[in-house]
């Protein structure tokens, strides 16, 4: 086991019994959503995983270390301290040297969860390419380490407040498989469907969980992504949400803000002008793909 990682007794024990562990990020916690509900989502994304065969691993910075697992009382930590890290692969090394509390990243999770042995993740949502990348080059690392990382990543697709053609386009680029379950477009976070096509869709879990098995058997690097839409009861209209990232963009730039800051800015700014809709829909996502990350590692590990 690397030297910088710490397993929690719950991951440690479900790895003994050979019991399928599925990651989940800090990030969302830390940056993506206000206290406290931020901690109650984590606290139930973590029951879920439970109750369906599998053990939640929540992934984070902490003096020096890498924990695989946080206990309630480091949830309630990262949930309500302010100036927590957001922890990217360029960043990961700094902060354990540092010895700060550092949130991790859909990349970081990735990078510790493979450290972990550990080959599931549950997110929200993908971080991508940001509209106008043809100024600035604004890419999130997140697919790079898609391309690189043997994790299979559930998720709701790509946040929409991304440039999804663009997403969609470099991930296919980087030979990272993108399936839809029970959907053939690509999700779009608040919404179930960006109309843009994949080329690969299942509503079978067991032929998704033989495709990732067979994937890395064959050698192939790199992860997975399992497109996961949204409930259609907690979906918003997509004439509505995107009318709320419009503007959410050009407050962005207006006030010069990118980088890191960008993505934290933009999901506050749609939970303030939606009066707490996104918010909402962004919580019942992560449950939703909690549920089917946790039922899909354990389809692959009965398949062992």
């Amino acid at each position: 086991m690397n030297k910088y990682l710490i397993l929690s007794e719950e991951v440690r024990a479900g790895m003994a019994k050979g019991l399928p562990i599925v990651a989940l990020e800090s990030t969302i916690i830390s940056h993506g959503m206000p206290y406290p509900q931020n901690v109650a989502m984590a606290r139930e994304v973590e029951q879920i995983i439970r109750d369906n065969g599998a053990v939640p691993a929540t992934i984070a910075i902490v003096a020096g270390k890498i924990k695989i697992g946080l206990s309630d009382e480091e949830l309630e930590m990262f949930g309500s301290s302010k100036g927590i890290a957001k922890v990217s692969r360029r960043d990961l090394a700094d902060v354990i040297a540092s010895q700060k509390l550092g949130a991790t990243t859909v990349a970081t999770t990735m990078i510790a969860a493979q450290l972990a042995g550990i080959k599931f993740f549950v997110t929200g949502g993908l971080g991508g390419v940001h509209r106008g990348w043809e100024h600035n080059l604004d890419i999130s690392a997140d697919l790079d380490e898609l391309a690189q990382t043997g994790v299979a990543v559930i998720c709701a697709g790509a946040k929409s407040i991304l440039d999804l053609p663009a997403t969609l386009e470099y991930l296919e680029t980087k030979g990272v498989p993108v399936i839809g379950y029970q959907t053939q477009n690509l999700p779009a976070f608040f919404t179930r469907d960006s109309g843009l096509p994949l080329a690969l869709s299942s509503d079978d879990l067991a032929h998704i969980a033989a495709m990732i098995k067979i994937k890395w058997e064959l050698g192939l690097n790199g992860g997975i992504v399992v497109a996961n839409p949204i409930p259609e009861q907690d979906a918003l209209a997509p004439d509505y949400i995107n009318g709320i990232i419009e503007s959410a963009v050009k407050e962005a730039e207006e006030k010069g803000i990118k980088g890191k800051d960008i993505t934290p800015f933009l999901l506050g700014k749609i939970v303030e002008i939606s009066g707490g809709k996104s918010l909402e829909a962004n919580i019942k996502l992560v449950k939703n793909n909690a549920k089917i990350g946790a039922t899909l590692a354990v389809q692959y590990f009965n398949q062992q």
